[in-house]
């Protein structure tokens, strides 16, 4: 008997433990070199872990399992022989093979009825069983979207109007009923835990307010929308808007764009936001680099590519480093105003949030306006609390004008 040992690889500088999510092939099964037999889930990203030779796979870790880098994950035994089950043979004239069934057998491969962590995770919380799901990704696998209609058609009302169908994650809950349920935490939940509770602890983060009118900034989207769009294939949002004028006044105001590196402060020349993205496992926070100096497609662009790949568990680890400035938007979920925390090791956040109109004075006359309420909390270590305020005002003046952004003025 001939063994190669899978022991968990070097991912990243900073990734130390991985989780075993879920296996792609059974104990037991016949696997091919470079063939995914299991994902891992660490700190940033899920990885497929291919095999290092052909041959029976032997699980030595279970799902669900932390394991250090360099850990026994399983083991691969050479000396068996290629799985005869697998090879379809021709028992009938050659011309049968053209059949479409045969063809059909052919293209199924290991991701084959396999959802990816999203969707299981979907499925697993909708109580749907992934056998009765049709998979429209690559090779016939499942997707995030698949689940997604899997759990709409399931929660589809009956023909009967008057019956309502209550959303559960995994049943209906009978009042009365005193159950609890214990699940382990994710990785990346016990990362995003980690962080927060140390950018709290460890930095003199304070917080600061203030508020902008969107009317200029709704007029200009409103009056050059189909134009942008049919020239660029996308939509103008607020977010390629609010970053460009962070942008500009970061890079008018370094100690803002900056970071504490132990006694050592790290000033950037370059402006790269991070953009604060829900997943259905946490919140990420993918780079877009040099925002200073792309335009604002390319900034939409790349949030929109960066936002898919994060919720279908496709960003890469080295699409999550780095950044020097970190953007939350609130409002999309109705949030009126919070207190972001920091994104360690940046030294300072901005918060959106909705846009609710509301009676403010102008010129003495009261009017209704569409305002939002901005929040920017920042390191007080390095950043000082005029700093900070100026920041903040210089941002809302820009965007209450944004013809002084679109002129660089």
């Amino acid at each position: 008997m001939s063994l190669v040992e899978m022991k968990v690889p070097t991912i990243g500088e900073s990734i130390t433990e991985v989780t075993l999510s879920q296996w792609l092939k059974k104990d037991g099964d016949y696997v091919k070199v470079d063939e995914p037999i299991c994902e891992f889930e660490s700190d940033k990203a899920t990885l497929e872990f291919p095999a290092e030779a052909s041959g029976k796979l032997i699980h030595v870790a279970k799902e669900g399992d932390d394991l250090a880098i360099g850990a026994l994950v399983a083991r691969i035994d050479t000396s068996v022989p290629v799985d005869v089950s697998s090879v379809v043979i021709p028992v009938t004239p050659p011309v049968t093979i053209e059949k479409p069934e045969v063809i059909e057998l052919n293209t199924k491969t290991y991701a084959t009825g396999h959802p990816s962590p999203a969707a299981a995770k979907m499925l697993k919380e909708g109580d749907v069983d992934p056998a009765t799901v049709t998979g429209t990704g690559k090779d016939g696998r499942i997707t995030k979207e698949d689940a997604q209609k899997s759990l709409e058609t399931k929660l589809l009302p009956t023909h009967d109007s008057s019956v309502k169908t209550e959303v559960s994650p995994k049943k209906t809950i009978i009042p009365g009923i005193r159950e609890v349920r214990i699940e382990k935490m994710s990785r990346m939940r016990k990362t995003i835990a980690t962080r927060l509770v140390s950018a709290k602890n460890n930095t003199a983060m304070l917080t600061t307010f203030n508020e902008v009118d969107m009317t200029a900034i709704n007029e200009l989207r409103k009056k050059y929308q189909d134009r942008f769009v049919a020239k660029h294939g996308i939509k103008l949002g607020y977010m390629s808007i609010f970053s460009k004028a962070c942008a500009k006044v970061l890079m008018e105001m370094p100690d803002v764009n900056a970071m504490i590196d132990g006694n050592d402060i790290i000033y950037h020349d370059f402006v790269d936001i991070s953009i604060a993205i829900s997943t259905p496992t946490g919140l990420v926070v993918p780079p877009v680099q040099n925002v200073e100096t792309i335009g604002f497609h390319d900034i939409e662009l790349k949030i929109k590519d960066l936002a898919e790949k994060a919720r279908t568990g496709k960003l890469t680890l080295d699409e999550m480093k780095g950044g020097t400035f970190t953007i939350t938007n609130g409002g999309i979920f109705g949030s009126l105003l919070s207190t972001p925390i920091i994104n360690e090791p940046q030294s300072a956040i901005l918060g959106m949030h909705a846009i609710k109109e509301r009676p403010i004075a102008i010129d003495g006359q009261i009017v209704i306006r569409p305002m939002m309420y901005l929040a920017l909390s920042y390191d007080h270590r390095i950043i000082d609390g005029s700093t900070s305020v100026t920041f903040l005002v210089k941002v809302k003046e820009m965007l209450e004008d944004p013809m002084t952004l679109m002129m660089d003025i």
